[in-house]
């Protein structure tokens, strides 16, 4: 179905071990407006959306997974030589305790994942305007954490995702302009 490259969409650098910035990328991971969340909704609402639009909720979805797993590896280069008052400092204190330096799917105050992030209506138009809505919430959120950095390496691959989550916004906007026309379509003849 398809091929993996041992090697991730884009390089990830970080210059320094910084755990805050790590439980900041916590959000992106585990949230509800991360990148888990966005490819678990896009997979499960490409079953009940028309032909011409499942090859790209198929696609983004399948690269929100490798933006999960830039994320992954940015929050273990970020924390992997921290000490355990480094984690506390920043508030990793409680997710040290039970992961130590594994990642776990929370955000970043330290809530679990839940499916109910995973939106689904079945109504194909108002599926891609949530789409739309989490891509941008995506993009705010890396704008934010990237202000809140002052890594030059960390943020040249958060600015990559953040644009990433433009174009997706944007390809999504088009989906529903195609599926409007369709359906004014069928409404008037």
């Amino acid at each position: 179905m398809w091929i993996y490259e041992k090697k991730l969409q884009y390089p990830v650098r970080v210059s320094t071990c910084n755990p805050m910035l790590a439980k900041y990328l916590v959000e992106q991971y585990g949230g509800a407006d991360g990148e888990l969340a966005a490819a678990l909704r896009y997979l499960n609402q490409r079953y009940s959306i028309p032909d011409k639009v499942i090859g790209l909720l198929t696609d983004i979805g399948t690269e929100e997974f490798a933006h999960l797993e830039m994320i992954a590896t940015m929050i273990y280069k970020l924390t992997k030589d921290a000490t355990p008052e480094q984690m506390k400092a920043a508030g990793l204190d409680t997710h040290y305790a039970s992961h130590d330096s594994g990642l776990f799917y929370h955000d970043s105050a330290g809530n679990p994942f839940s499916a109910t992030y995973i939106q689904s209506k079945g109504d194909p138009i108002a599926d891609l305007y949530e789409d739309i809505a989490a891509e941008e919430k995506a993009r705010a959120t890396y704008q934010w954490i990237i202000d809140m950095s002052d890594d030059p390496d960390l943020n040249d691959g958060l600015r990559f995702l953040r644009e990433r989550e433009i174009i997706h916004s944007q390809r999504f906007r088009e989906a529903v302009e195609l599926l409007k026309e369709e359906r004014d379509r069928k409404i008037y003849f």
